[in-house]
Parts: structure tokens; C-alpha cells; sequence
């Protein structure tokens, strides 16, 4: 399961919830390089120079920017900033592969607004907002405003990361194929039905494999974090600050570990564990995802018969769920149009309304009208997070996501691996143990060898970084915030604890941790490790 931030999804659910039962229009952003291209060499400069150094002296040509592809979600061209501020865009040249910096290169696709006080700018504030597969040329505009404070010092900077939106997008199947696959019985109960999952599983990765083959070798976090640092030389900053929030904490951490002495100021939020592996990882989110419907569940028999749900305890609640889910296995429900609420779809919507607890009004309501036999909320839900516009097309998050984490980790389990797996997935998941558990397929038979067991993020001699954990964080458990700051090394790794729902802190409107993190990344102010807000 993807670790988007929640503040981009939050953008997304807004747009998306308006026209829930209603078609509209989406302008696929088709203008003159509407999307980051896979280029020849560019010969050396008249004094030689070639490779990073040719790359790093690159003029940027920054110009209005376009609506947003396809590829990172259509909508509309994006508003100026309050004020008057426009958004620029740009495409940066990257090498495909950094072994060969005089071959191929690729175009990665940048966006940015000025800071207000050109006299006391620090420099650019790089953003990832996670994933992996997000867009970050797509979501900076939708809350820019959230981040007013740091422009006063920032010119704030996001970008689709290789293989994402704009930036040489990977591509898998069809919108139509992806409805069916999406769709599809993710957690097989006898033969039939795992023989289907292996044969649906196939056909979407020789799909990759045919449509974006020379470029799923390099795909993965190590190259991501190349671009970052040709990105710092380019934008004319001597360090590196950046604003990680979710995947883009595992980003930020791996730079740090590869230039640590290039690190400037720098901000983890929602943090993974870097220490575990893929498996380890869905087994955290398992239990993370279930933590969060436990207090959802909990909220829900505290306020008694206002809630929609029946059931005097949690855990009358969750059997009336996971009953729901067993219903609609067997057979789905009307969702929009002529799509139905599969079981699939279903625990897809489910976990994504427990990434903020803003959503959880609609996670009450969406139940109780599926088991009415409405699916269109929860459905709703689940196209939010698998991509899904309200006219049928897809982003590519969802491929980029598959082909970024296969890249990285080697973990690859086959049919008879994954059910062995699955007794303890469903022991730390009732809801969403099958759902996870069956996910450690979607590697096997890739046709790339994954780099890593897990990701080294050791980073001695960096600067401070501030690592924060939200303790109801489903997505990046809280566990992995201690983890990733003792990885980064004493003296850098700085946890930054906020208690909570939800999966990132710092726009989820707590005063203390914008106070902590605005003090660091505008003045320098290091907090104290271990600080904690509530």
C-alpha cells in the first residue's frame, strides 16, 4: 500500500468527493512537452565538459505552467499563489542511468514559486510528498498556502520524481484493464481464484515490461536521490533542503546517507522505518492500518446510537465490518455508474479514509450506505486511492508505485511464500491482514532485480534532520520515527513526536509542531530530540 501524505490526498478527496455520482471534464495537460521525455546524448559544451559536470551547468527555462497530464492527475492549470505569486514550471535533464552520465538522459519535470523576501532567502525547499509515485508537480499548488511561513525565506520547489507524472511516466494497462484489475479479488479463498490473481498479476507486469521497459531499471530511490542533488546544483543552492513527507522521508534519508556533507536543512514527516524490509514494512502497516480502524471503531461505540454503525465494542464493530467485507466477496454491490463495490475495492476505500481522521465521518457513512447497498462513497474513496479520475482515466502513481518498490527491494514471493505469510498478517490484522498480506505478490516475476533488503540511511556528519511520527500514524507506524533517527546517526536524526491521528503532522493544524519545524527550517533552531507535542 502506497504511504502517500495525507494532506496530498486530503487536496485530491476535495475535488474528487464534489463529484462523486457526476461526470466532469479533465484537461490532460497536452501542450508542447507535456510530459518528460527519454533523449538521446547532448554533446559536450565548447569547453569540454561533459557527464554531471555538462548537466549540473544546465540553464533552467522556467514559463507558466501547464494543466496537469494525465499522468499526474488532470485538473485544472494551477492558481496563483495569494498575492499575486505564479507558479513556474521547468523540466530539468537527468542521466537515465548514473553509471553512464554521458548517455541517455531523461527529462524530469519541476515546478516553484519565488519567496516573498529575496533579501533574506535561504534558498530552495525541495518537497516529496510521498508515495512512491506521487506527484509533486501536481500537489505543491493545491496547499501552497499551507506553507505561506517558509516562503518568506523559500522559493518552495516540488518535482515528479523519474517515472512519475511528467518525468518519463511509467506505463502499465488501460484504463479499462486497470478498472478490471483494481476490481479484481486481491485475496483469494480457494484455487480458482489464486490462479486468477497470479494470471491478473502478469498481464499487468508484462504491460510495464512492454510500455516502460528501459526505464524500470532506474527507477528506484538511489537514482531519485541523484536527481536531488543535480536538482540542488541546478537550482544554484550549496545545500540541500527538503521537506520529506511519507515515502519522501525514505528519499530524503537515502540522500543524506549518499551527500551527507551537502545536507542543509532538512524535515522528515511521517517516517518510514528504514530498518525493515518490504515485508516488514506491510506487516507495520497491517498493524498500523488496524490501529487506526481500532480508534475509528472506538469513537464510534463512544458515541453510541449517533454513530451509523451497530456494535457495543470494538470489536462488534470490526465483525460487523469484516462481515460487510465477507458480503460483498460474495457478491458485489451497485457502486457508479455501471462499476461495482467489489470486496477489493472496498478494504481500498476503507484504508484510505483512515489515513486522517477528518475522513472518518465519511468512512461511517460510506459503510452504512454499502451495507444498504450503495457502494458509491466507499468506492469514491477507493478510486482516490488508486488513481482514478471521475472520467475513467488514471494517473500512473499507482504504476510508479509498483516500479519504485520493485526496484528497491529485492523481496520477491511467490504463491506458496505469500500463504505462508498470511497467519501472521491476519494475527496483526483482522481487517486488512488478507489485503496486505496478499500484496507481497506484486514483485514476483519483475523483471528488475530489486537493489536492497531495506534502504542504509546512515548519515555521519550531516546536519540535523527532524524526523517526525504522529502515534496514530496507519501508514508509517509511529515505531519507524525512533527507528529512522537512531539510523541517521546521533546528532542528525532529531524525533520530533506528535500525538495524533493521521498520517503526517505538520498540516495537520497542531500549533507546536509548525512552531518546532518553521524554527529550525527558517532560523536554524534545532529542537530538543524527543520533544513532544500534543
Amino acid at each position: 500500500m502506497p504511504t502517500t501524505s495525507s494532506a496530498l490526498r486530503t487536496v485530491a478527496f476535495a475535488a474528487s468527493l464534489t463529484v462523486l455520482l457526476a461526470a466532469g471534464c479533465s484537461d490532460g495537460g497536452g501542450q508542447a512537452r507535456g510530459r518528460g521525455e527519454l533523449r538521446n546524448p547532448v554533446p559536450s559544451t565548447a569547453s569540454g565538459e561533459t557527464g554531471l559536470k555538462r548537466l549540473a551547468a544546465q540553464k533552467l527555462k522556467w514559463r507558466e505552467c501547464p494543466a496537469p497530464s494525465e499522468a499526474e492527475g488532470g485538473g485544472p492549470t494551477p492558481s496563483p499563489l495569494p498575492g499575486g505569486t505564479p507558479w513556474e514550471c521547468s523540466f530539468m535533464d537527468a542521466p537515465l542511468d548514473y553509471a553512464e552520465p554521458d548517455g541517455e538522459t531523461i527529462e524530469l519535470a519541476l515546478i516553484r514559486a519565488h519567496s516573498v523576501d529575496q533579501q533574506k532567502r535561504i534558498g530552495s525547499l525541495i518537497f516529496n510528498f510521498g508515495g512512491p509515485g506521487g506527484s509533486g508537480v501536481a500537489a505543491l499548488p493545491g496547499f501552497g498556502p499551507d506553507f505561506a511561513d517558509l516562503r518568506t525565506r523559500y522559493d518552495l520547489v516540488s518535482f515528479d520524481p523519474r517515472g512519475v507524472g511528467r518525468s518519463v511516466p511509467v506505463e502499465c494497462e488501460g484504463n479499462r484493464e486497470l478498472d478490471a484489475f483494481y476490481a479484481r479479488d486481491a485475496t483469494p479463498d480457494d484455487s480458482a481464484e489464486e490462479q486468477a490473481l497470479q494470471k491478473s498479476q502478469k498481464s499487468y507486469t508484462d504491460a510495464c515490461e512492454k510500455n516502460s521497459g528501459t526505464e524500470l531499471p532506474h527507477v528506484g530511490t538511489t537514482s531519485a536521490a541523484r536527481d536531488l542533488d543535480l536538482m540542488r546544483q541546478v537550482l544554484g543552492d550549496g545545500k540541500l533542503h527538503y521537506f520529506g513527507i511519507s515515502y519522501g522521508t525514505e528519499l530524503g534519508a537515502v540522500y543524506a546517507h549518499l551527500f551527507p556533507e551537502k545536507v542543509g536543512r532538512a524535515v522528515l514527516d511521517a517516517s518510514v522505518d528504514p530498518t525493515k524490509t518490504a515485508e516488514q514494512s506491510s506487516l507495520g502497516q497491517a498493524k498500523g492500518f488496524q490501529l487506526a480502524f481500532t480508534n475509528f471503531a472506538r469513537d464510534c461505540v463512544e458515541r453510541a446510537e449517533k454513530c451509523l454503525i451497530p456494535g457495543n465494542s470494538v470489536t462488534e464493530v470490526q465483525n460487523w465490518v469484516i462481515d460487510l467485507l465477507q458480503r460483498l466477496d460474495e457478491k458485489p454491490i451497485p457502486g457508479i455508474g455501471e462499476r461495482k463495490l467489489t470486496q477489493t475495492l472496498a478494504t481500498t476505500g476503507i484504508a484510505q479514509t483512515l489515513y486522517s481522521k477528518e475522513f472518518w465521518k465519511y468512512l461511517e457513512q460510506g459503510l452504512d450506505e454499502a451495507d444498504g447497498g450503495n457502494g458509491g462513497l466507499l468506492l469514491t474513496f477507493a478510486d482516490l486511492m488508486n488513481g482514478r479520475d471521475q472520467t475513467g482515466h488514471y494517473d500512473n502513481s499507482m504504476a510508479a508505485n509498483t516500479a519504485i518498490s520493485c526496484a528497491d527491494f529485492n523481496d520477491r514471493y511467490s504463491l506458496a511464500q505469500t500463504k505462508a505469510k498470511l497467519p501472521e498478517f491476519r494475527a496483526a490484522s483482522p481487517v486488512f491482514g488478507d489485503y496486505l498480506g496478499w500484496g507481497l505478490t506484486s514483485c514476483d516475476g519483475w523483471p528488475v532485480p530489486g537493489a536492497w533488503s531495506h534502504p542504509d540511511v546512515s548519515a555521519p556528519g550531516a546536519a540535523p534532520i527532524i524526523v517526525i511520527g504522529s502515534t496514530g500514524d496507519p501508514a508509517t507506524p509511529y515505531e519507524g520515527t525512533k527507528a529512522m533517527a537512531a539510523a541517521l546517526g546521533e546528532g542528525v536524526g532529531i524525533v520530533l513526536t506528535y500525538k495524533g491521528e493521521g498520517h503526517g503532522a505538520y498540516n495537520g493544524g497542531n500549533k507546536c509542531v509548525r512552531e518546532n519545524v518553521d524554527g529550525y527550517l527558517l532560523e536554524g533552531r534545532v529542537p530538543a530530540s524527543g520533544t513532544v507535542c500534543e
